[in-house]
């Protein structure tokens, strides 16, 4: 089958840079159904309406698109957000991820915009220090349904025009640069234009479909991190739980006879454990129950994650049947998505790899810090991680922390077009630690600095002065150190 992309012109108006109109739409030649190829339609000519234009436009409301947005916005530039959910923040809100990493393990190292984030849900009473702050990577437990609220909060007093509800489509390329994107809306299908465009969708999708090559999964069989369905539950008895520590075993071994005999699924056994013997209070989420497969197939992941929120229901009934304090158990809430790790990673100017992170690398263009570990769910969805293991090898040392680097984030192929989140660049292995919502964030801050700045000074982002950049960030709260 011989395809062409989909090609567009844009038409000057007097209201800027106009209306668009999208010529010979993907075509294909006679392609016939054969069971798993449904053919192929030819889209007719059509001219487009825009719906809105900007300096900056970022698909995707995730964490890192949110402060890629806020920060764009407050040093000038005009800017759209678009999200496909209903809410902002990504897989901390819809997937119940509510945990966050800040800390080298002697003191925080990721501030910013993350740290206002967390400043205004502590006035809320929506997010918790944990006990032994500094002297774990995870600080701080947060509500998500109270961060829906804050992230919203920051966008709208950053002046960001946000769209939730609506998917970014197909890519608008003229020139070898990109100008915007087509969306669908309820009223028929639009575009928007920018200067620049952040993708923030995680999938990396936007940079995708304007070709920009990319990896996923890992060298070996080209398999991507395990997914995981958070869950919540109430009328847990927390104090007989405590008392029956015995039982905790006991359990966690029937668990895992059932699931070697084909009658109980995988789950995370250290995670298992530890909530037999300590449960969750109501308002922080269980991380146990793993699925793998493709994250770029929505019928697979549709098939995943139902088979996810009925293994979360599988270890609640034999709780329920087997572990005294759990007798009253109720599943109150899984996540809205499974909580996906890793799938496209756009390659960049610079790919973070394991031993940037292990050995604590500092970069010449560092936009901020990471802490986290080389933390790997297997690819194959036994629900084992890394993270289980804590061996020194996938460990970044204690008291120190890696520089993120903003070369992973641009690319050698559309100047105006960068990636934050985790479809940036990196290793399969290097992913694995900077995934994690802090550390997007902190991609999210620079990039969104980086785009304002060369804006004003009107040079693309690769050619902007990084001392420039870099000073700008502290001033902006961000902890940026030892930079050679």
């Amino acid at each position: 089958m011989k395809t062409t992309r989909r090609k567009f012109i844009l038409t000057a108006t007097s209201g800027g840079l106009g209306a668009l109109a999208a010529f010979s739409g993907t075509t294909a030649q006679a392609a016939k159904p054969d069971g798993k190829q449904a053919g192929a339609v030819i889209i007719p000519e059509r001219k487009v309406p825009v719906l809105a234009e900007a300096d900056v436009l970022v698909c995707g409301g995730g964490t890192a698109g949110i402060t890629a947005a806020c920060s764009a916005a407050r040093h000038g530039a005009k800017v759209v957000l678009i999200e496909r959910w209903p809410c902002l923040g990504g897989m901390g809100t819809a997937a119940l991820v509510n945990g966050w990493h800040r800390s080298d393990r002697t003191k925080v190292v990721i501030n910013g915009l993350v740290e206002e984030a967390a400043e205004r849900a502590r006035k809320r009473g929506w997010i918790e220090q944990v006990r032994n702050f500094p002297k774990a990577f995870e600080t701080h437990w947060f509500d998500p349904e109270g961060m829906k609220v804050v992230y919203q909060d920051m966008l709208d007093e950053s002046s960001v025009r946000t769209f939730c509800y609506l998917v970014a489509g197909e890519p608008i390329i003229e020139g070898g640069r990109i100008r915007g994107v087509v969306v669908e809306t309820k009223e028929g299908t639009r575009a928007i234009l920018a200067r620049i465009v952040i993708d923030a969708t995680g999938d990396g999708d936007i940079a995708a479909k304007a070709g920009l090559p990319f990896d996923y999964g890992r060298a070996s069989d080209n398999l991507v991190q395990g997914m995981t369905m958070m869950f919540r539950l109430s009328d847990v008895a927390p104090e007989i739980v405590k008392a029956h520590p015995q039982d905790a075993d006991r359990v966690v071994g029937l668990m895992k006879k059932l699931r070697d005999e084909g009658k109980f699924p995988q789950f995370l056994e250290m995670a298992a454990r530890h909530y037999l013997r300590s449960p969750q209070p109501p308002d922080v989420s269980y991380n146990m129950c793993p699925v793998a497969g493709n994250a770029l197939k929505e019928e697979e992941l549709t098939r995943l994650t139902a088979k996810a929120r009925r293994q979360v229901h599988q270890y609640v009934e034999l709780w329920r049947k087997e572990m005294p304090g759990f007798e009253d158990a109720k599943v109150v809430q899984t996540g809205f998505s499974l909580g996906i790790r890793e799938s496209r990673r756009v390659r960049g100017l610079k790919t973070l790899d394991a031993q940037m992170v292990v050995k604590a690398v500092k970069q010449h263009d560092a936009i901020g810090h990471g802490v986290w570990m080389i933390d790997i769910h297997d690819p194959k969805g036994s629900g084992h991680t890394t993270w289980a293991d804590q061996k020194p090898e996938t460990m970044v040392p204690v008291g120190q922390s890696y520089h993120i680097p903003l070369g992973m984030c641009l690319n050698a192929t559309m100047p105006n077009l960068a990636v934050v989140g985790r479809c940036a660049a990196s290793t399969h292995e290097g992913h694995s630690s900077v995934r994690v919502q802090t550390h997007c964030m902190v991609m999210g801050q620079g990039v969104g600095t980086c785009a304002a700045l060369a804006l004003n000074a009107d040079v693309d982002m690769a050619k902007l002065d990084i001392h420039k950049l870099q000073t700008q960030l502290r001033k902006d709260g961000v902890y940026l150190e030892n930079v050679p």
